[in-house]
């Protein structure tokens, strides 16, 4: 994926972020912010998802998360996920779309199949939708989020055979898609 253009307010905000950091700080995206920003869904999120152990002594957190005065004046969040099952080898996959954006603050985004994955054990209205959409977009191909499941998630999951269940439904949700 090429570099991407942020869209206003997060530019703005995001350059604020970067403005009062003084070292470079690393997020690993996720979420909504990911499925919106870069790859163009409608639905609307104020919170930009990121693991809380890539930049744990950070200010940043502080700064722009929620209550934060750049949450007041933005409208915007950065939301530390604490606790989240990710594919073993989700790093090596990671985009950083917003390469010399910013002076401190580099954003590297999940790729799309494990985005995907780290929503399986929620598995809510919401995630859903985002798998459909990202099926649309990416296109996903489904042996491919298969395997990347039973490779590197599955083992690290409380409830594997739900998730089973719920990887299933996902697969049968893509097919039909792909097949309109």
């Amino acid at each position: 994926m090429n570099k991407i253009q942020l869209p206003e307010p997060w530019l703005s905000f995001l350059k604020e972020i970067d403005g009062l950091l003084s070292k470079e700080t690393q997020l690993h995206c996720l979420g909504g912010f990911v499925v919106t920003v870069l790859y163009g869904s409608e639905r609307s999120t104020v919170d930009l998802d990121a693991l809380s152990l890539v930049a744990r002594d950070s200010p940043v957190w502080e700064l722009a998360g929620k209550g934060s005065a750049l949450h007041k004046r933005h409208k915007l969040y950065l939301d530390r996920v604490g606790i989240a099952n990710l594919p073993e080898n989700y790093e090596e996959r990671m985009t950083d779309n917003f390469s010399g954006t910013f002076e401190h603050l580099r954003l590297f985004s999940l790729d799309p199949y494990d985005v995907a994955l780290v929503k399986i054990e929620r598995n809510s209205a919401r995630d859903r939708e985002d798998v459909k959409h990202l099926a649309r977009v990416v296109p996903f191909d489904p042996e491919t989020l298969k395997q990347r499941y039973y490779d590197e998630l599955r083992v690290y999951l409380g409830n594997p055979e739900r998730e089973d269940l719920t990887l299933n439904l996902w697969l049968e949700m893509i097919e039909e898609i792909q097949n309109i």
